[in-house]
């Protein structure tokens, strides 16, 4: 069975961090790509970013560029999303979500990094809040 845990979510002021973690079981971790996604209340659901857990590659969208970092811990099948600078539109549930069989996946072979939509992703997990005040 596939689980995807996402937890670190909380409240906290802005300009304040947290991390974000995200672990997987049930699907070859190492053949695989990470993101994180997220959505807000009224908003529909978008790609923050995301990580080849064997080659490394990452994509970032461009609000979060600078003040994002993700991570892979392959010996625990852990993913991190380690966020600075907390904004209040950065507020939303966090999900993760993973790609498998990613070296079959085109964005493998491509120098585009790997994908943030949402389309590309076979296992979601539930969410954790993230909730930055102002």
């Amino acid at each position: 069975e596939v689980q995807l845990q996402a937890s670190g979510g909380g409240l906290v002021q802005a300009g304040g961090s947290l991390r974000l973690s995200c672990t997987a079981s049930g699907f070859s971790f190492d053949d695989s790509a990470i993101g994180w996604f997220r959505q807000a209340p009224g908003k529909e659901r978008e790609g923050v970013s995301c990580i080849g857990t064997t080659d490394r590659s990452t994509y970032y969208r461009e609000s979060v560029k600078g003040r994002f970092t993700i991570s892979v811990d392959n010996a625990k099948n852990t993913v991190y999303l380690e966020m600075n600078n907390l904004r209040p539109e950065d507020t939303a549930v966090y999900h993760c979500a993973a790609l498998g069989a990613y070296s079959s996946n085109p964005y493998y072979h491509s120098n585009l990094g790997c994908p943030i939509t949402e389309y590309e992703y076979d296992y979601w997990g539930q969410g954790t809040l993230v909730t930055v005040s102002s």
